[in-house]
């Protein structure tokens, strides 16, 4: 197999890099849930856990992109409280990191999808019964959740999603306060990562930059996609995208 001499890669190592990039960059202004389909596929190519030091670098291309576009629609309110509980589940997260295997990462995810899945089934299914929870728990909990699972997976969306929709965001103020959510949470994890896991290399910064033509693309077919999607057809899409995580987690 023909190996790309700068990364050490294989020639379809690379190709499935390119299309994870590309599913980056459509994730971050589109469809959140997609983000979550390229983890396997880079940890195919990388390992576990070496793997969220090559995924993030892209994530926060794809988070420059969104915050880029969606920045006026940000609720700064509902990103100040669960925030600084994030960064708790960060700092858990990359010591916990340091002591599990990739299974154990996985396990760990899908079960806090999981319940992630079963709160916003409960908020679909009451409608405008549902009164969205007043007490500090809810943000707390969402916070340390997030960081935590974003810091061992990278795959804190879910868990973010559900905080947002059951707020009862619309599209548009649901991508402006994720995405600002996210490129704070990324840049912070870049530390870590360096320092406590060292898996953040030149190399994988380098090939990350390679990959902003993809990202690119992936993130301008991702602002044309979202608009054709009312607010009821967008909520489906991001309950049953949680589902397939939680599914493809366990297997």
């Amino acid at each position: 197999m023909q190996t790309i001499t700068l990364f050490n890669l294989s020639v379809w190592q690379f190709i499935w890099i390119i299309i994870a990039a590309f599913v980056v960059g459509f994730s971050k202004t589109g469809i959140s849930g997609f983000t979550m389909l390229v983890i396997p596929i880079i940890a195919n190519v990388f390992g576990g856990k070496e793997s969220t030091g090559v995924l993030l670098p892209m994530l926060l291309i794809g988070d420059i992109f969104a915050v880029c576009y969606y920045n006026r629609h940000a609720d700064w309110n509902n990103i100040r409280k669960p925030l600084p509980w994030a960064l708790v589940g960060l700092v858990l997260g990359s010591f916990v990191g340091n002591y599990i295997n990739d299974k154990q990462f996985k396990i760990l995810i899908a079960i806090s999808v999981l319940t992630c899945l079963g709160i916003l089934l409960y908020t679909e299914k009451k409608g405008d019964k549902f009164k969205v929870p007043k007490g500090a728990w809810f943000y707390i909990l969402t916070g340390i959740a997030s960081g935590f699972t974003s810091m061992i997976g990278n795959a804190a969306g879910p868990v973010l999603s559900i905080y947002l929709l059951a707020m009862g965001f619309k599209k548009n103020e649901f991508l402006g306060t994720y995405s600002w959510f996210f490129l704070i949470i990324n840049l912070t994890k870049v530390p870590l990562q360096i320092f406590f896991w060292n898996n953040i290399s030149l190399e994988r910064i380098i090939l990350a930059c390679v990959m902003i033509p993809a990202i690119t693309l992936g993130a301008l077919l991702g602002i044309a996609t979202i608009k054709k999607f009312n607010e009821k057809v967008f909520r489906t899409i991001i309950i049953v995208m949680t589902a397939i995580v939680a599914i493809r987690l366990f297997i």
